[in-house]
């Protein structure tokens, strides 16, 4: 049963885009965005595409700035919140390192880093042994049928399922409370897609919220606790 106190708080958060080579235009995407998502829950972001579904999950992360609203970390220990919104860099990159993780569409492979290393960066920026960490890297990987012969090569020119595996174990190599999900199985094939819902099965009974973009109706009714509609939220929708 999920834990009525929300670990990740969304409220009344509103995103727009400037368009400074076209005058200026201010293009709206979402406004009045909230919900939350607790311990032990898979929430799914739902909503044809374009509605915003994505903007939402970087706005989380920090990639994106809030116009209004807050976004509240609740740390379960103390039941401190942190508003990432309104937060500054310095204090998202550490929310990033010890609350928050993000599996997105895209790695962004460091050249000559080995797959190893990627994978096993995130537990060695919070204090684990190089080599535990890697360890704990190799058992990822294995599980998510990467051969054996990459996890010593960089993953740049790897195939794009490659890469997304490799990606997969890195958001997934820690105990970060809360984990945000952008399509993590859409370049896999269907043995690697049981894997990931298996790992995202896994992190909902060890009590992580989970908030996530799954286009793969299969995959969707598997993994998720509920679905928040987009559409409710998106100016280009209302607009529509």
């Amino acid at each position: 049963m999920a834990n009525p106190s929300p670990l990740l708080s969304v409220r009344s958060v509103e995103k727009s885009f400037t368009m400074h080579l076209r005058g200026g235009i201010r293009l709206p995407v979402v406004a009045n965005v909230s919900f939350d998502v607790s311990a032990g829950e898979c929430v799914v972001l739902g909503g044809a595409s374009g509605v915003g579904k994505s903007s939402i999950l970087r706005m989380i992360y920090g990639n994106y700035a809030v116009d209004a609203g807050e976004i509240l970390l609740t740390d379960p220990a103390t039941g401190e919140a942190s508003d990432l919104a309104s937060a500054d860099p310095r204090s998202v990159i550490e929310l990033r390192r010890v609350r928050i993780g993000y599996v997105s569409q895209f790695l962004r492979a460091i050249p000559r880093v080995a797959a190893l290393d990627v994978v096993a960066e995130p537990l060695v920026s919070r204090g684990a042994e190089p080599e535990d960490a890697r360890g704990r890297a190799r058992d990822l990987l294995t599980r998510l049928n990467l051969p054996e012969a990459l996890f010593e090569l960089p993953p740049a020119t790897f195939s794009g399922g490659e890469k997304q595996r490799v990606n997969i174990a890195r958001g997934f190599i820690t105990d970060h409370r809360v984990l945000l999900l952008d399509e993590p199985t859409a370049s896999l094939d269907a043995e690697n897609r049981n894997v990931v819902c298996s790992m995202i099965e896994e992190k909902k009974a060890a009590g992580t919220a989970i908030l996530g973009i799954f286009h793969d109706e299969e995959v969707r009714e598997r993994i998720a606790t509920r679905i928040v509609d987009v559409s409710a939220f998106s100016a280009r929708h209302k607009a529509a």
